[in-house]
């Protein structure tokens, strides 16, 4: 007898993502080719780890009689979106988004008590993961509002590189239901 549930789709491979992919200030979901050089935030190693986790409560877990996780009773209060990575580059700006709440002066970082909220110059940013998938085409992540919720981490080896570990936070405006995190998947091989 033939074995008929042990095989793989051919059509599978085309949208498999492939190698770490870049983490980006911008990225044009509509038709954009090729990334520029000063829209790479930084070189990482180790991957780039993507999360958007739902968090959900269970309305009927103290009625009596009612099963655990009821459809009906199910409602995600929010998510926690997050992009996590590497930094191989330890330049002024990749250490001001490692400490969320930070200035810089020249090459000089100085960490900041509070953060600034403006849409346009404030620290919450926009940034991009995008990465290729193996028969054309993209796969990108757009992280909103994000600022760094796990700190500054500078770790260096001996006769090896420093790096700094890098986790971004999704983050909601008041008054705004949107998830803080989007996915883009563009098949298209001349992508």
């Amino acid at each position: 007898m033939g074995r008929k549930f042990t095989k793989i789709s051919a059509e599978a491979f085309k949208s498999m993502q492939i190698n770490a992919g870049l983490v980006l200030n911008k990225f044009d979901t509509e038709g954009q080719t090729a990334v520029a050089d000063a829209d790479i935030i930084c070189a990482t190693t180790g991957g780039i780890t993507a999360t958007c986790t739902p968090n959900i409560t269970d309305l009927g877990e103290d009625v009596d009689n009612c099963q655990k996780n009821t459809v009906e009773l199910m409602e995600i209060e929010d998510y926690d979106c997050t992009l996590a990575f590497t930094a191989l580059n330890t330049s002024a700006e990749v250490i001001r988004m490692a400490l969320g709440a930070a200035d810089v002066a020249g090459g000089k970082v100085t960490p900041r008590m509070t953060f600034k909220t403006d849409k346009t110059t404030g620290d919450f940013k926009t940034i991009w993961f995008v990465g290729d998938l193996i028969g054309g085409g993209y796969v990108a992540v757009r992280l909103d509002n994000a600022i760094s919720t796990g700190g500054l981490s500078l770790k260096t080896t001996d006769k090896g590189k420093g790096n700094v570990s890098v986790t971004l936070t999704g983050c909601v405006r008041m008054g705004d239901e949107t998830v803080p995190m989007e996915f883009f998947v563009s098949e298209d091989a001349a992508a």
